[in-house]
């Protein structure tokens, strides 16, 4: 059962410069209570660095390295090497990084720690642009929804990074979303267990760069889960696949209607984008039965 309380000893401090209703600073909250106080967080430019603020003024109780935008999984790396060498062994290191420091800057970094399989988590936070410089598209953005740089829609896909972290073969990839809180409480405390290169991204509907209303951000990350646009599951040692939400009730116009960014959207673009979603998801769900035979069979 769900159990945790942030607010029994808070690692993220009220006063914060998150936007009203902001999912990201929901999501932080219970992240860095499920990872405790022997941690230290590598915080590149981001929505979250803005949330975490400059130091020695952190809106967060831990040690805060803000990196250059490109360099988070490096300085992981690099932090981690140093805490071992103190012996401090048990210390977490956490990344905590946007999509566009993720999916597309940071990108480089990361696949070449993850190769190494560098013992950090890299959590990306991911909502689907460059938000807080305009809410310009990045590889993490939808197909067919408008930004600052895709006032027509964009027109192409997302990237399926967590595919690509798997194809790294680390030990552990996972989705996440605050609208499934026990699950992402969960996922953060199991990767907080494993040793090597663990990635968990999080969905974070951005209120302004999505246009929701201030209390609509939890909607619209429940109805994503539950259309199939951001299935939650889990990838272990690159192979092993566990479809954590089993069933998506919810046609993705539902989703879409939700959304300023996609206002406009016509039939046929939403039946594409339909189509696509119901492809991934066909494919997730044949891997995790796969797994599930795989393992009986063991």
């Amino acid at each position: 059962m769900f159990k945790l309380d942030p607010s029994q000893d808070p690692m993220l401090c009220s006063g914060h410069a998150a936007c009203p209703g902001c999912i990201e600073a929901l999501s932080a909250r219970h992240i860095l209570a499920t990872m405790g106080p022997d941690t230290m967080a590598v915080i590149p430019p981001s929505c979250m660095a803005i949330i975490a603020g400059p130091q020695p003024m952190s809106s967060l109780r831990i040690p805060v390295y803000q990196p250059t935008l490109e360099s988070s999984a490096a300085a992981a790396s690099g932090l981690r090497r140093a805490l071992d060498a103190q012996g401090k062994r048990d210390t977490q290191v956490l990344v905590l990084a946007g999509d566009g420091g993720t999916y597309d800057i940071g990108f480089q970094c990361l696949s070449s720690a993850a190769e190494r399989n560098e013992d950090f988590l890299y959590i990306c936070l991911d909502n689907e642009g460059y938000m807080n410089t305009g809410a310009q598209k990045s590889s993490s953005t939808p197909h067919f929804a408008r930004t600052g740089s895709t006032p027509a829609g964009k027109t192409s896909r997302k990237k399926n990074l967590p595919e690509i972290m798997a194809a790294h073969g680390v030990p552990y990839v996972a989705t996440a979303s605050a609208s499934h809180l026990a699950d992402l409480v969960r996922k953060v405390e199991k990767a907080k267990g494993i040793r090597g290169t663990r990635f968990i991204t999080v969905l974070i509907p951005c209120l302004d760069g999505w246009g929701l209303p201030d209390d609509a951000g939890l909607t619209a990350a429940r109805y994503a889960v539950e259309c199939g646009a951001f299935p939650l599951y889990e990838i272990e040692d690159g192979t092993r696949y566990t479809l954590n939400v089993a069933d998506k009730p919810r046609p993705v116009a539902d989703y879409l209607a939700l959304q300023r960014r996609y206002r406009g959207m016509n039939d046929a673009d939403t039946a594409t984008l339909q189509a696509e979603i119901d492809g991934a998801w066909t494919k997730l769900v044949e891997r995790a039965a796969a797994s599930r035979r795989e393992i009986a069979t063991v």
